[in-house]
């Protein structure tokens, strides 16, 4: 079984996956949170620090691209080919208002036609005689009504992607509701292009069901469950299970890694409280303790409530990611 790491905006950045690539080094492959190609045909300078080659040695690592413009899209794919990537994935799985209402993410899959063009247009403008130029899409099923993925599908199938990862909902479930795996089973013989799968797969359970229900599926990609339990592949794999002081050296690599680059504790501790909304997901009787790290406004505060926890709670058999806490 292949195992993919979702990009997550926020949160999967460069910093976190040097981190988890030292600690917990299972992972095929990592994709990078959507870049916004506009006009101005260049990266935002924090798009291009997390795509830097230097800021992502020894992975695997997959940009990904949030566009529906296919000149944009293009010159974005020169760009990371000139930065030594191999393959791209386009982002058609977005669910946010923001992003939706632009008729980008998940909101291109109510464009058919413009997004049949759009593909036309970049498989033509991407050099297919290239054995090294690979292009991967993460779809929904559709926008308002799951029955859309069927044609969806139909024009997927007239372009050769190196896979098409499937989260089977649709924009309008957000991460609501159960992924469909009727549809997504209809998929998997239907689909000309390689499968993968992406969806609540929170555990090690979790991914022993799917794999008895999808034998013949063979890589699957994981988001809120790997940020979750960072050592979930690990368990999935090999039946570890999730090391406490592993899972404490990987905080601090995180939390210093952030400190070395942002500045003021207020900045750093944001981005240590996002990431903790999924981390506290794995330890017992964590609540209390899950409200001092959220209060706390200073480093101080803040070190002293997280070994707190860690000294005082045990990390949860069979522990993931809970979405209805």
């Amino acid at each position: 079984m292949h195992c993919y790491f979702a990009p997550m905006e926020g949160i999967t950045g460069y910093l976190y996956r040097n981190a988890h690539h030292e600690f917990f080094d299972h992972i095929d492959k990592y994709f990078t949170p959507f870049l916004v190609p506009n006009q101005t045909m260049k990266f935002a300078s924090k798009e291009l620090r997390d795509v830097l080659p230097e800021h992502n040695r020894g992975m695997r690592v997959i940009p990904q691209i949030l566009t529906n413009r296919a000149d944009y899209f293009l010159c974005a794919a020169e760009a990371l080919e000139q930065l030594g990537y191999e393959e791209i994935n386009l982002n058609l799985g977005c669910p946010s208002g923001t992003v939706v209402s632009k008729n980008k993410g998940s909101g291109f899959l109510a464009q058919r036609d413009e997004l049949n063009r759009f593909l036309e247009t970049i498989f033509n403008g991407l050099d297919q005689n290239r054995s090294d130029r690979k292009f991967s899409v993460k779809t929904r099923l559709g926008k308002d009504d799951p029955e859309e993925f069927y044609p969806l599908l139909s024009i997927f199938n007239q372009y050769p992607m190196e896979e098409l990862i499937i989260h089977p909902r649709i924009q309008k479930d957000y991460y609501k509701n159960k992924p469909r795996l009727e549809i997504f089973k209809d998929a998997i013989t239907l689909s000309k292009n390689p499968i993968c799968y992406n969806g609540d797969i929170f555990t090690a359970c979790d991914a022993k069901k799917f794999m008895e229900e999808f034998p013949g599926v063979d890589r699957v990609m994981c988001g809120r469950g790997l940020i979750a339990n960072p050592g979930l592949v690990d368990t999935i794999r090999e039946g570890k299970d999730l090391d406490k002081r592993c899972l404490k050296d990987f905080h601090d690599a995180v939390y210093h890694g952030y400190q070395e680059v942002l500045s003021g504790d207020r900045n750093v501790l944001f981005k240590m409280k996002e990431l903790w909304f999924y981390l506290i997901c794995v330890f017992s009787d964590a609540d209390r303790y899950a409200k001092k790290i959220k209060k706390s406004e200073h480093f101080c505060d803040y070190e002293q409530a997280v070994e707190r926890l860690f000294a005082e709670q045990d990390i949860v058999k069979n522990a993931g990611f809970r979405a209805n806490r």
